[in-house]
């Protein structure tokens, strides 16, 4: 959806399913910085006023949304107080779950941390199982694969969680946020 250092041409509102912002750090290990869903927006750049991609952003979940291009929402933002208002307040909140992320990522244990994207991604769908791979978890967390695979069995022993094939299903939703709270406060949607 956005490349870095690449200009933003489409913006995305997601209805369904989950995108991810993904960053690079030194050595290249990539690490996701957030989440975006039927929340808020692809494209906050556009928001803030600049052009171009800052970080890479991809499907995590594919879902349906709708799209407008950048040109069009500038024009419609400058026209709108209300709606620039409105998407300000989505770059706010993304913001607010980067600084978050941060904390968590600093701070917390890989298995606080991976309760604490469960249920951000969670937040995000419908049902109960997220569907994504150990090898997924480990670039959203920054972490090696095995560390993943220790985080999952840690929460599976516990009850919150039960691993399948290519998908985890979240069993204790409570349990998980309880369990979280070493990663910070999960971020709710707006």
């Amino acid at each position: 959806m956005e490349r870095p250092h690449t200009r933003i041409e489409t913006v995305y509102f997601l209805a369904t399913g989950f995108a991810s912002v993904v960053a690079d750090g030194p050595g290249r290990r990539t690490i996701e910085v957030g989440i975006i869903g039927r929340e808020g927006m692809t494209g906050l750049s556009v928001v803030l006023g600049h052009h171009l991609a800052r970080h890479e952003t991809y499907i995590q979940m594919p879902g349906t949304g709708h799209c407008i291009s950048a040109a069009k929402l500038r024009v419609a933002m400058a026209e709108s107080s209300s709606l620039q208002r409105s998407l300000l307040r989505c770059a706010h909140a993304f913001l607010l779950q980067t600084a978050e992320t941060a904390i968590a990522n600093g701070r917390s244990k890989n298995e606080e941390r991976l309760a604490r994207w469960l249920l951000m991604a969670h937040d995000r769908i419908d049902g109960r199982d997220v569907p994504l791979s150990h090898k997924l978890l480990a670039v959203m967390l920054g972490v090696h694969r095995p560390a993943v695979t220790v985080a999952v069995h840690a929460l599976e022993r516990r009850g919150l969680i039960k691993p399948g094939r290519q998908s985890i299903s979240i069993l204790n939703r409570k349990g998980l946020v309880a369990f979280s709270k070493g990663a910070s406060v999960a971020p709710e949607p707006l």
